[in-house]
């Protein structure tokens, strides 16, 4: 396994031997330590790796990830899994900004709060949070899933498309063209299953959650809610 101390390993020596993996390999555990707020730690990983990283990183952690499960015993900078594909990525502390942005899939889980848009633009990502997330969160997001434990801030789901939010707390408002939406059964199961993938699934029952999407009153251009754009 693996052990690299970023207080004498440069970042680039590292994602150049991270990157430089391939699938098949057996050097699949790592263990990051000393990461001291450093940018772009484990991103771009294209193999089914395990990486721990033992510290607050800063921005896009496990950017562009594919494959990889990434574990952050701190919070995360800016862009946390920006644009993921698939795998796993765990921040057991707050996340800032743009967490998750244009994710096309794979899971996030957050333990702690997440800044202002949170899942921005995602498309096809699953996140968890477990406190709050800022304003403008799932912002012209496409596709995939945002649930909350806690409370969401202003303009939640503004402009959003086909992705579904799950709330559990209070919303301070809510974005053009995004409405509250009936919580029906296949709605729960979806929440329980996301639940279960993201490890934290009995903790809270899903029936506690509501339901915000599109009023699908956007797509195309009518000049009768111009003032909505």
């Amino acid at each position: 396994m693996p052990e690299i101390d970023l207080g004498v390993t440069p970042l680039r020596e590292l994602n150049g031997a991270l990157h430089k993996l391939p699938k098949d390999t057996n050097e699949t555990h790592w263990v990051i330590d000393n990461p001291a707020g450093g940018h772009a730690i484990a991103a771009g990983l294209d193999a089914p790796l395990t990486v721990e990283v033992n510290g607050p990183v800063g921005y896009y952690c496990a950017g562009m990830n594919k494959l990889a499960t990434v574990q952050i015993r701190g919070s995360a900078g800016v862009g946390v899994a920006e644009n993921m594909m698939s795998g796993f990525v765990h921040v057991s502390g707050d996340a800032s900004q743009a967490a998750g942005a244009t994710g096309r899939g794979g899971l996030l889980r957050i333990d702690g709060n997440a800044s202002s848009r949170c899942g921005i633009s995602m498309k096809g990502i699953d996140i968890v949070v477990k406190g709050s997330v800022g304003h403008m969160s799932a912002f012209m997001a496409q596709a995939g899933n945002l649930v909350v434990f806690g409370d969401a801030g202003d303009a939640l789901g503004d402009s959003i498309y086909e992705a579904r939010l799950f709330v559990r707390g209070g919303v301070k408002s809510l974005g053009a063209d995004c409405i509250e939406k009936e919580m029906r059964d296949e709605h729960k199961a979806a929440v329980h299953d996301i639940l279960t993938r993201a490890g934290i699934n009995g903790q809270i029952d899903p029936s506690e959650f509501k339901r915000y999407g599109s009023a699908r009153k956007l797509y195309n251009f009518n000049v009768d809610h111009a003032g909505d754009y």
